[in-house]
């Protein structure tokens, strides 16, 4: 598995690490019932601390997307996730917000909705079509 993780952005690296697994799980290059590296062996692999990994691994776990069995250790978890997931109320508040920065930007409805299209079936095409 490849991360595009940037060392010098003022983005933590456990968030580049949740976003970019998030995003392979999205475009399918991680499987369903899949298992991620442990996090020690995440953790040499991108020459970081473990606890950063083991943070990324548990917020990805508190969003639904990996299970975590102590035997087994990260696995991808059964998608899409359910209805009445609460990870459907944060995706809400975070496209609101980035709708509000899109639009102070100077992007219109269209481009948006064109933007965004582009994207879902970038990353949605594995599960909702």
């Amino acid at each position: 598995m490849i991360l595009n993780l940037d060392f010098n952005s003022d983005k933590s690296i456990y968030l580049q690490i949740t976003e970019e697994i998030t995003k392979a799980i999205a475009k399918g290059d991680l499987k369903i019932n899949e298992s991620l590296p442990s996090v020690r062996n995440m953790a040499e692999y991108i020459g970081v601390n473990l606890h950063t990994v083991n943070k990324a691994y548990n917020e990805l776990k508190s969003e639904g997307f990996l299970n975590i069995d102590r035997r087994k250790g990260a696995i991808v978890a059964n998608l899409p996730l359910s209805e009445d997931n609460k990870t459907k109320n944060k995706c809400m508040e975070d496209l609101e917000l980035l709708i509000a920065k899109c639009y102070l930007s100077g992007m219109n409805k269209e481009e948006f909705i064109k933007l965004s299209s582009k994207l879902f079936k970038l990353y949605g095409v594995n599960y909702y079509e």
